[in-house]
C-alpha cells in the first residue's frame, strides 16, 4: 500500500475541508439539534425548554399521527409496487431492439428530471374535474358516466397522488433496472434458448434471478423514498380532503411551521427514522434468502 506524505495528507484534507464543512453545518449539527428538540418545548419563540419524553407520548397518543401514518402505509405499498412492477415491464420492453428505443428512454426518463412544482402544475390541470383531461378521456371511452373529483373526494385523492408518484418516478427506477438487464450474460439465454425454453420461462428462470440485486436496491430505494413523500401531497392536496393525503412528513411539516410545535415535529421526523431503520434492516436480512450474487451463481 502506498503511504503518503505529510504535504500529501494536509493538502487532502484541506481539500476535503469544504465539504466536510458542509456535512458538519447542514446535516450532522440539524440532526443532533433536532434530537434535541425532540425531548424540548419550543414554538421558534424564547429558548427550548426540556420536556424529557412528552412529545413522543402526545405524538403517540394523537389519532391524527396514527391517521397519517397507516395513509403513509397505504402510499408507500400503492406507489411501490406500481413503480416496481411497471418499471421493469418497461425495462424488460426496452431492453430489447424496438423501433425508437432511444426516444421512448429518453421520454420515460424525462419526468424524474422535471421539477416537481412542474409536475404538479400540469397534473392539477390533468386531474381538474371540469376541464380535466383525464376525465374528458375516460367520458369519451364511456368508462365513467360523470367526472371525478380526483383531488376533491377522499376516496381517490390518495390514488391521485400515487399516480403522479409513478408517473414521475417510474423513469428512475427503469434507468436502473436497463443497468442490471444489460448486466445478465447472453450466453444463459443462447442455452435455454437451444433447451427450448420459452420466453416466460427465461424470465422466471435467468432474468429475475440475474437482476435481484438490481431490485434489492430499487426495491428499497422506493421504500425509503415512499416514506418521505412530501412535495406531490405539498403541491396538490396539502393533506386533504379529510386528511386523506396527509403524509407522515407532511404532518411533520403542519406540527412544525403551521402549529408551530417544533418539539412534537421533530419527535415525528425520528419516529419516522426508526420505522425507516427496522424496515431497512428487515430488507437486508431478508435478502439472504432471495438475492443471488454472481459470485454465489
Amino acid at each position: 500500500m502506498k503511504e503518503y506524505s505529510a504535504s500529501e495528507t494536509r493538502w487532502a484534507w484541506l481539500f476535503l475541508a469544504p465539504c466536510l464543512l458542509g456535512l458538519i453545518v447542514f446535516t450532522y449539527l440539524p440532526v443532533l439539534a433536532s434530537l434535541g428538540l425532540s425531548f424540548s418545548y419550543w414554538n421558534l419563540l424564547g429558548t427550548p425548554r426540556w420536556v424529557g419524553l412528552e412529545n413522543y407520548t402526545t405524538v403517540l397518543s394523537d389519532p391524527l399521527f396514527w391517521k397519517s401514518f397507516g395513509t403513509t402505509c397505504w402510499f408507500v405499498l400503492g406507489s411501490g409496487v406500481l413503480e416496481l412492477v411497471l418499471s421493469l415491464m418497461l425495462a424488460v420492453w426496452l431492453n430489447r431492439a424496438v423501433r425508437g428505443q432511444t426516444f421512448f428512454r429518453t421520454a420515460y426518463f424525462l419526468p424524474f428530471i422535471t421539477p416537481m412544482v412542474s409536475v404538479a402544475l400540469v397534473w392539477g390541470w390533468l386531474y381538474d374535474p371540469s376541464y380535466g383531461l383525464i376525465n374528458w378521456v375516460l367520458q369519451q371511452a364511456h368508462l365513467i358516466g360523470k367526472p371525478i373529483p380526483w383531488l376533491y373526494d377522499p376516496h381517490t385523492a390518495l390514488w391521485a397522488v400515487i399516480i403522479l408518484r409513478v408517473w414521475k418516478d417510474i423513469g428512475y427506477n427503469m434507468v436502473i433496472f436497463l443497468a442490471g438487464l444489460q448486466a445478465v450474460p447472453l450466453s444463459l439465454y443462447e442455452s435455454a434458448h437451444l433447451d427450448g425454453a420459452s420466453a416466460w420461462r427465461m424470465f422466471w428462470r435467468i432474468t429475475l434471478p440475474m437482476i435481484t440485486p438490481t431490485l434489492f436496491f430499487v426495491g428499497m430505494m422506493t421504500l425509503i423514498n415512499g416514506f418521505q413523500a412530501f412535495d406531490s401531497v405539498y403541491l396538490l392536496t396539502q393533506g386533504g380532503p379529510e386528511h386523506s393525503t396527509e403524509l407522515l412528513v407532511y404532518w411533520m411539516f403542519k406540527n412544525a411551521f403551521e402549529f408551530y410545535k417544533i418539539g412534537p415535529a421533530s419527535a415525528i421526523a425520528y419516529i419516522l427514522f426508526v420505522v425507516i431503520l427496522v424496515l431497512t434492516l428487515m430488507q437486508w436480512q431478508l435478502r439472504k434468502r432471495w438475492v443471488l450474487y454472481e459470485d454465489e451463481s
